[in-house]
């Protein structure tokens, strides 16, 4: 019972009641009963191999029946063990419990033995930042939230202490507090698999002197000891796959200047790879990756790192020993050749590296060289970062990675937004790991996909939205409206390929802590591989802008088809205890 005060003088009382069984659930529930008051083991293995798609030779009778005392057990406590058979309320609780019969898969079942390149990475930016990119604090305690919801690649900005004797992490070029690495480190390792066994990959922004290279290389070895990944040769000719590297933790960043200028006078040669990929210099966008990239400019990052370095030309042997002591842990090389973003994008034989493109970069360079970044994300890393201008720490849409095939596509986690909410929707498939493998198309070395291609319809994602139920155990009485019950709406809508985004929304229903809506809506997808399925709720406000009262974003290619209970998330992306809706999907 709900009451709420009308004009100071009158009070108006609603009861909270709990919404019937949709008719379609009604219908099942005669049809798999055989029209009896209880349905039986049976009939609950027939409903579930026939309307909700289970495999029919993997769903055995005992399995049935396992799931039938499963329900009976979260309904019925006491009377558990005296029955077997389930009535309509007990069917629809069980339809409408997010624990029981999810939207999606909760375990890995994709293939893990591929190459890294063959995956998209769950990727952090700026992962110590506990707020905005100017004056926040830095801190490990961002890399532990990150860590425990699954991202698999931290980002460490390191940079010599005030006495230049140590090591610390922060954001260069602003006023941001610094943290100590080894703080850093420590976390890391202590938290790296809480969520998943799958590697841990982190990337170095890298702005020290040889010596206090050989402090890193000395903190990771000591930090980390056997489960710090170190590659037999110097560079690899293909990248290990999740499988093999589980439990281990990865280094990438570019590669000492001091062994690159050795190795490059060793080869008689001295123009090589003297450049290195800009990782997100602060205030600079990285153009030097489009096109139209005069080659002899120089990115802010060149300018830090020769500040930093005070390279000589003639390299010391106990400067080249200390950088090789370093190098060789780097697994993951980062760097660009000179040349444009042809060069950059080239692939080269018998060796691998990472890139990294700011995501305005990404944008210019996909309109003139799409494919060219599809088939060189099909052996090599492509990261791709916010712009230097988000200042408060916001995202843009990872859409134009994913479709590129970039693996990479690192966002600050500190906030919340939609675009934030599509990253988590799209990690949430393969059981949460952090890795979720590429779709063939994006792998098709004969046929290079075109992201700017037409393409025709693959199939129709058809979404019936029942009801909704829970708001009123999460939230206060007057949480939505001082004077009323809600008036929910659900927007459903899909984000992916730009043919196929779209988005509708269901009609309000007023005064009601539980709608019902039963509205369905039709989506055809030409992409239906990185296509993303969106659903918010509103409730109307008829003055102010009207509230907030959940989201998910659930990818297409994993959702389970027939009739779901689909969990609701709050703005940061955790999951409210009791808000969810009923939702039945056609695909």
């Amino acid at each position: 019972m709900g009451s709420y005060r009308i004009c100071m003088c009158f009070t108006r009382k609603f009861r909270v009641t709990e919404a019937e069984p949709p008719e379609d659930v009604r219908e099942a529930f005669r049809k798999y009963a055989d029209g009896n008051s209880h349905m039986s083991s049976e009939g609950l293995r027939r409903f579930l191999v026939e309307v909700q798609g289970e495999p029919e030779d993997a769903l055995s009778a005992a399995d049935s029946d396992a799931v039938l005392q499963q329900i009976l057990q979260k309904r019925h406590h006491i009377t558990r063990l005296a029955r077997h058979s389930l009535t309509l309320d007990d069917f629809h609780h069980y339809l409408f419990s997010a624990d029981l019969n999810p939207p999606i898969a909760d375990k890995v079942h994709q293939d893990m033995t591929a190459p890294l390149s063959h995956y998209f990475i769950y990727t952090g930016h700026n992962s110590y930042l506990t707020g905005n990119q100017l004056t926040s604090v830095c801190s490990d305690v961002p890399i532990i939230k990150a860590l425990k919801k699954g991202v698999r690649v931290i980002e460490l900005d390191i940079w010599p202490n005030s006495t230049k004797d140590g090591v610390h992490v922060l954001h260069g070029g602003t006023v941001t507090a610094p943290v100590e690495l080894i703080a850093c480190l420590r976390s890391i390792k202590e938290h790296a698999f809480s969520a998943s066994p799958y590697p841990v990959i982190i990337t170095l922004e890298d702005h020290l002197t040889p010596d206090l290279q050989a402090k890193v290389a000395e903190m990771l070895s000591q930090t980390f000891g056997e489960i710090l990944f170190t590659p037999e040769s110097a560079v690899l000719d293909e990248f290990p796959s999740p499988e093999d590297l589980k439990y281990r933790i990865i280094i990438s960043t570019k590669p000492p200047k001091e062994y690159l200028e050795a190795q490059a006078n060793k080869d008689g040669r001295t123009d090589g790879l003297a450049r290195t990929d800009s990782e997100d210099p602060w205030g600079n966008e990285p153009s030097c990756l489009t096109a139209e990239h005069d080659e002899d400019e120089e990115d802010e990052e060149e300018e830090e790192d020769k500040k930093v370095m005070h390279q000589e030309n003639d390299l010391e042997d106990s400067k080249i020993h200390e950088t090789l002591e370093y190098r060789y842990l780097i697994a993951i090389h980062a760097g660009k050749p000179k040349g444009g973003i042809e060069a950059a994008l080239k692939v080269e034989p018998g060796k691998v590296r990472r890139l990294s493109l700011s995501e305005q970069a990404l944008e210019k360079a996909a309109r003139s060289h799409g494919t060219d970044i599809v088939r060189f994300t099909q052996k090599n890393i492509l990261r791709v970062y916010p712009r230097g201008t988000r200042f408060n720490s916001s995202n843009f849409k990872p859409q134009i990675g994913w479709l590129h095939g970039a693996q990479m596509v690192a966002f600050n986690m500190q906030g919340y937004g939609r675009s934030l909410w599509l990253m988590q929707g799209m990690f949430r498939g393969n059981g949460g790991c952090g890795f979720v493998k590429k779709p063939d198309f994006l792998m098709n070395a004969s046929d290079v996909f075109d992201p700017k291609a037409k393409l025709h319809v693959k199939r129709t994602l058809k979404v019936k939205v029942y009801m909704g139920d829970g708001w009123h155990m999460d939230f206060k009485p007057t949480h939505f409206d001082l004077y009323s019950p809600p008036d929910f709406y659900t927007v459903v809508g899909i984000a992916g390929a730009p043919g196929d985004e779209a988005m509708k929304k269901t009609k309000k229903k007023e005064d009601n802590w539980t709608p019902v809506w039963d509205e369905e809506f039709a989506f055809p997808l030409s992409v239906p591989e990185v296509a993303l399925l969106r659903i918010e709720v509103h409730e109307y406000d008829m003055t102010e802008k009207d509230d907030f009262a959940g989201q998910i974003c659930l990818p297409v290619s994993e959702l389970r088809s027939g009739i779901r209970a689909v969990p609701l998330c709050d703005r940061k992306g955790e999951r409210l205890k009791s808000v969810r809706l009923l939702v039945r999907f056609d695909i």
